[in-house]
């Protein structure tokens, strides 16, 4: 208890600071700094609640033992107890959670994701599917109240999408998506196939943290801007104006479109914050490269390449390779229900890095 209180001090101290300083009317001046007042605030609330929860707990747990030791009523002394047994798994659970927080967080958590779906292996039907997780992802951060934005799609005849790129803005977005870069793989009878056959199709996906503006630095000079007329499926024009917008960053190869806007300015500004976060991506993949231990210590090394999961339609199942977790929830999480794999994810990245703390000290 005593270790909890003494972790639980300065995390609780920097709270009350940050609600002095967010009732203060002159830091609304600062609107950058409000930003990140507000978004730091938010993200010790949680914390800060579970442990007043805690404390309110313990606290009561204390005093009925300390009934239990001034009364001699027998029926009085059971209630007590039974009370007792059901305070200590509650101030058990609640430590487990702060102990959890407590842990230090990626300092992506907090950031809103752009998220790249592109159909692989598997042609039409490929796209076909890039479109169903393109809705799961959609209906899972509806019910989260996240907004979703299109930043640039393709899309095939057939209604697929041979690729879409797009922004989702929320607390702690990064945090739950960052697992599902990688490869998903798709078994099932196309709609194409008149055979009745099921065939195997994957679709690739990143998710990337967005970048800060003062993260990342781009030299105009290093980029190359060409306007085109933006085109649906099939090659048809959707708009008669040259708004769409690709974007080259001529030091890395990088390029980067946005079509979804009606106006050119609002494609190039979409196009640079993807341009930015991707850019951002290779800077950290290539610093946490050079620790081995931690990339170890991930579930999954978010490697594009890496298959995570495969949804099977004949037997309704979804399986996650990297945890060994298998649901027949199928239509359920397509439909957006991924909440039970994220968690089950980030308990075993948290479980992984416990372990190895331990064989540290050991």
């Amino acid at each position: 208890m005593a270790d909890l209180h003494a972790g639980m001090r300065k995390t609780v101290e920097r709270y009350d600071e940050l609600n002095m300083l967010l009732s203060d009317p002159e830091l609304m001046n600062d609107q950058n700094r409000y930003r990140k007042l507000l978004q730091e605030h938010a993200g010790l609330s949680d914390l800060v609640e579970l442990y007043q929860r805690w404390t309110i707990c313990s606290r009561q747990l204390e005093e009925n033992r300390e009934l239990l030791i001034s009364t001699d009523d027998r029926e009085f002394r059971d209630l007590i107890r039974e009370e007792n047994s059901v305070l200590e798994q509650e101030c058990s659970q609640l430590e487990e959670k702060i102990e959890l927080e407590l842990q230090p967080r990626d300092p992506n958590d907090d950031r809103n994701v752009i998220v790249e779906i592109r159909g692989g292996a598997g042609g039409d039907e490929a796209a076909l599917f890039a479109s169903v997780l393109f809705r799961m992802y959609s209906s899972y951060a509806e019910a989260r109240g996240w907004r979703t934005e299109i930043i640039d799609m393709n899309q095939t005849e057939l209604g697929g999408m041979k690729e879409i790129v797009f922004l989702i803005e929320g607390r702690g977005a990064y945090s739950r998506l960052k697992f599902e870069s990688g490869v998903h793989r798709v078994q099932r009878v196309p709609v194409t196939e008149s055979g009745g056959r099921i065939h195997t199709s994957t679709v690739t996906v990143a998710v990337l943290p967005e970048a800060d503006d003062v993260e990342v630095e781009i030299n105009q000079s290093d980029l190359v801007i060409d306007t085109f007329r933006a085109s649906g499926a099939g090659g048809q024009h959707v708009n008669r104006t040259d708004s769409a917008i690709r974007i080259t960053h001529k030091p890395s190869g990088l390029v980067v479109t946005c079509q979804d806007q009606r106006s050119q300015y609002k494609n190039k500004d979409q196009a640079m914050r993807v341009l930015k976060s991707r850019l951002l991506e290779i800077a950290q993949s290539q610093q946490s490269s050079s620790i081995a231990s931690d990339r170890r210590s991930q579930v999954g090394t978010g490697d594009r390449s890496e298959r995570i999961r495969t949804y099977n339609y004949h037997q309704g199942r979804v399986t996650d390779h990297r945890i060994g977790l298998t649901l027949y929830r199928l239509e359920e999480i397509l439909g957006g229900d991924i909440d039970e794999i994220i968690q089950a994810l980030i308990t075993a990245e948290h479980n992984t890095k416990l372990s190895e703390q331990a064989a540290e000290v050991d």
